[in-house]
């Protein structure tokens, strides 16, 4: 794949403007702030397909990106406290009307920031994957931030603080060192080389 022929689509504010789904769907979810466009840009080797923003919960649209015959979606960071009630509402619209509806969608990366335990939010969101059957994988971003120590540290303590952490398929990542990129790219060359059944 060229994945660096990704071509931003479109944003949608609201779930009920989003098109229907016209190819297989590969969404990236996770906190504000913790990574997602960082992540989006460094698998298709592009500085700005999706903006990077040092202000969290800036991404309040579902963003959508074309790479055939894949469609990549970047869901509004969750969880970010210093937002109107009535705009988290909005995002958690965005982000359950998105993945409660019947589309196409192959994989969710649920990206958490390996430095912490994972938050209320992100433990929510694992429990809705499970429940919902959707299937996803974890990218642990900024791996390069710990040392071996504490990374090994880190590794330990997610086993009892995700469920089911042993068999879910996580990918440590680094925009610094470029860890996991490569891999991100074969799950995702792996998903659009499974021709439309």
């Amino acid at each position: 794949m060229q994945f660096q022929k990704a071509e931003f689509v479109a944003s949608y504010g609201t779930f009920s403007q989003i098109p229907p789904c016209n190819s297989m769907e590969i969404a990236f979810a996770g906190r504000s702030n913790v990574g997602k466009s960082t992540l989006i840009n460094k698998i298709f080797q592009r500085k700005s397909l999706a903006r990077v923003s040092a202000v969290p919960g800036k991404t309040a649209t579902i963003n959508f990106y074309r790479l055939d015959p894949l469609t990549i979606v970047d869901l509004p960071g969750y969880g970010y406290a210093k937002v109107a009630k009535s705009e988290k509402e909005r995002w958690s619209g965005l982000i359950s009307g998105y993945l409660g509806a019947d589309r196409d969608l192959r994989l969710i990366l649920l990206l958490i920031d390996m430095r912490h335990a994972p938050s209320k939010d992100d433990l929510q969101m694992i429990d809705f994957l499970v429940e919902s059957e959707l299937p996803f994988l974890i990218v642990l971003t900024k791996a390069d931030k710990l040392n071996k120590t504490e990374r090994t540290k880190r590794m330990q303590a997610f086993e009892t603080e995700i469920p089911y952490f042993s068999q879910i398929h996580v990918i440590p990542f680094s925009a610094v060192t470029r860890e996991g990129v490569a891999e991100v790219q074969g799950v995702l060359e792996e998903i659009a080389s499974e021709t439309e059944e």
